[in-house]
């Protein structure tokens, strides 16, 4: 069984309006999850490094980020990282381009999980819902493009305030979502925006979104998170 999740940290900055990633951190360590998709992974400002600083990823939790490289001390692109448990092997990865006006994008890993192949993308989508398909559809192309094909996650904060319409379109044909339920606000959930489909070769068993107190406050999202099988 594998168990992934995607959680938009809002920069480490809670409800409270205080930056604390250790509380982040104690999050995912609740969640229990193999795999993590974050969002808003980098601070705002400056050379924008990790909100999540890599000492402390390393010395509370047991993961390790993907080595993306983009930008000197962040863990991702554009704000989006991956976090795998320090068992999980990486065979491949790389970022992805969106069309898009502000700044936008997402990852790729292609991961060894005990002995099996899984591709991972994390993203984040606009705002805009033209602009969110025309993404979707982006990320799509480009998956298909690579080899070999493989059975394959797609998470992340979509900002689709729609129940089934909008970008979730895009998804049927090759991929089913988890329901994970509603993710924001995390003080009063209401809107599913955060999001996790698997494709064919994957099996959802289960899958939910993350209600603790201290989920609450460590950002405006709640995490959501899946647990799959192969086959």
């Amino acid at each position: 069984m594998l168990k992934v999740a995607s959680y938009n940290i809002r920069k480490g900055i809670g409800t409270d309006r205080l930056r604390r990633p250790e509380r982040v951190l104690d999050v995912l360590n609740e969640v229990g999850a193999d795999i993590v998709a974050l969002q808003e992974a980098d601070r705002r400002f400056g050379a924008r490094p990790s909100a999540l600083p890599l000492h402390l990823i390393e010395d509370h939790t047991d993961y390790v980020p993907v080595p993306f490289d983009t930008r000197p001390d962040s863990i991702g692109h554009h704000g989006n990282a991956i976090l795998i448990h320090r068992s999980i092997t990486v065979l491949d990865h790389d970022v992805l381009h969106l069309p898009t006006i502000e700044p936008r994008g997402a990852v790729l890993a292609d991961l060894n999980v005990s002995g099996q192949a899984v591709r991972i993308v994390g993203m984040h989508l606009d705002i805009s819902g033209l602009r969110r398909r025309q993404q979707v559809r982006s990320v799509l192309a480009q998956m298909s493009e690579r080899t070999p094909h493989l059975p394959s996650v797609l998470m992340g904060d979509l900002n689709e305030w729609s129940r089934n319409g909008g970008c979730l379109g895009e998804f049927v044909d090759h991929h089913h979502g988890a329901h994970t339920g509603p993710s924001y606000h995390s003080q009063r959930p209401i809107a599913r925006l955060d999001r996790i489909f698997a494709s064919e070769g994957l099996k959802i068993h289960a899958a939910g979104t993350h209600h603790s107190l201290k989920a609450r406050r460590a950002s405006d999202h709640l995490p959501v998170w899946a647990e799959l099988s192969f086959g």
